[in-house]
């Protein structure tokens, strides 16, 4: 295997990394803070880093093969955090390098666990590289998800191949300028949510910082307490839509801006997504208003936000949901497993997975009532191919098989029961608080081993790149060509 453009490639990425250092450092630079002393110092080594692999790595021609997209989408996104995790490491938080690690991969996965205690005084270059790491990230989810998946044919992603490709044709020229117009769209959802939080009373270091987070899907917040901090309907109705909007396909809004009015409401995941959200919000505001003594009106809306919050993977929290009864706990488990869109920033098993799982069992039902009939299983009025049918179910046992892995890998390291489980599930589906008193939405992850931290970071990597991508790795069969 040739390496030059795997490694060309990471110092690229390296070296849009170090440009991102810049900005925190100038911004505890005009705060005063000494830390961007930090920052600058970890550019830089970033940049020398960045800049070698660029120079020592160069082709006349750059040509990724599928073998080659595995390995350099995995090496990518591990190199990315190494790095990123410098400045943690070396700031005023005096954090060690496996909680350094575990934060900058929470990040770039746009998880939002974190290890961080006192994010109310933290200085705010660390506050906005946090938030920084996740929309990167949260961009880059989008891209891979367009790009790169649906060519590795990653866990049912091949079905999208044909759709990206042809959008792209149809609309502009080359893959190139659909990521330009992509991260557009990005910053301008990103740019709208942080004026509206401004508006609603958050500062505005503090409304970008969660305006970011919050299209990323990720979750990191610049309160101890969270969105619940503010105490505030309007925010909260705010961050809701933004987490909403962050779910849905990137696509879909390229879509639209060129005149496809109904490219949403044309799209089956879309509906399947929205319908299953507001289901979720009206039974537990349900349980809420009846089982813990809300008014309907705070029922709803903190029913909402934090089923969105949840189920999308981004990990705010308003309230203390452990405590809202013994329905919370099963209800916010088997959320974490649900997801949004393809082509969105948030995490999970994803939409259109179920939806093929429906469809496939639908039409085992049929044959079995008519076992000489013929009945195709379909996904957007297209008929869906045996591979994907295949790819699906083999990503949906592989990950169940990875969950259960990592749970008795957190047991065994002395985790109780729930904060084994739950934390499993939210490192394997990117969702950022567990369940529980230590790891829930009122805990964070700081008093766990560091081998539990390693193990939870692993975990955070294989449910970001869709376990598929990660684990091929260790294949020979990739290796030998």
């Amino acid at each position: 295997m040739d390496f030059r453009p795997i490694f060309f490639v990471i110092g690229i990425l390296l070296s849009i990394l170090a440009a991102g250092m810049c900005v925190p450092a100038l911004v505890d630079a005009a705060a005063g803070h000494p830390d961007w002393a930090v920052f600058a110092i970890a550019a830089g080594v970033t940049l020398f880093f960045g800049g070698a692999l660029m120079l020592s790595c160069r082709t006349p021609r750059i040509r990724i093969s599928v073998r080659q997209a595995f390995v350099l989408t995995t090496l990518s996104w591990i190199a990315i955090t190494v790095f990123a995790a410098l400045p943690f490491h070396f700031s005023d938080l005096e954090l060690g390098y496996t909680d350094s690690f575990f934060e900058a991969m929470s990040g770039v996965t746009t998880t939002g666990s974190t290890v961080i205690v006192g994010l109310d005084f933290a200085p705010p270059g660390i506050l906005l590289w946090r938030a920084l790491l996740q929309w990167l990230g949260g961009l880059g989810i989008i891209v891979m998800a367009i790009s790169v998946l649906p060519m590795l044919g990653v866990g049912g992603m091949q079905m999208f191949r044909v759709e990206a490709f042809e959008t792209g044709e149809k609309m502009m020229p080359r893959a190139a300028q659909i990521s330009a117009a992509l991260s557009i769209i990005y910053l301008v959802l990103t740019a709208a949510c942080a004026a509206a939080l401004w508006a609603a009373g958050m500062t505005f270091f503090d409304a970008v910082c969660h305006a970011m987070t919050t299209l990323a899907t990720g979750g990191f917040s610049t309160r101890d307490a969270s969105v619940g901090y503010y105490d505030s309907a309007s925010i909260d109705a705010i961050i809701t839509v933004g987490m909403i909007a962050g779910g849905l396909p990137f696509v879909l809004y390229l879509k639209t801006v060129q005149g496809e009015a109904l490219a949403f409401s044309a799209d089956s995941q879309v509906r399947w997504y929205l319908g299953f959200a507001a289901i979720s919000v009206a039974v537990t505001a349900a349980l809420l208003w009846v089982d813990a003594g809300f008014s309907g009106g705070a029922a709803v809306r903190y029913a909402a936000f934090n089923v969105i919050s949840i189920m999308t993977g981004t990990g705010f929290a308003t309230d203390d949901f452990w405590l809202w009864g013994a329905f919370a706990g099963p209800i916010f488990f088997y959320l974490m497993f649900i997801g949004g869109c393809t082509g969105s920033t948030s995490c999970g098993i994803k939409i259109f997975r179920f939806q093929v799982l429906w469809a496939a069992t639908v039409t085992q039902f049929h044959h079995l009532l008519r076992p000489h009939g013929v009945f195709i299983p379909y996904y957007n009025h297209r008929p869906i191919p045996g591979e994907v049918i295949t790819s699906v179910l083999s990503f949906f046992l592989l990950y169940g098989v990875c969950f259960a892995l990592l749970a008795v890998g957190l047991g065994m390291l002395g985790l109780d029961y729930t904060t084994a489980i739950s934390g499993a599930a939210t490192a394997i589906s990117n969702v950022g608080p567990g369940l529980g008193p230590v790891i829930g939405p009122a805990g964070n992850f700081a008093t766990l081993p560091d081998a539990a931290k390693w193990l939870l970071s692993v975990g955070m990597l294989l449910g970001r790149l869709e376990l598929f991508t990660v684990l091929m790795l260790l294949t020979p069969a990739l290796w030998r060509g």
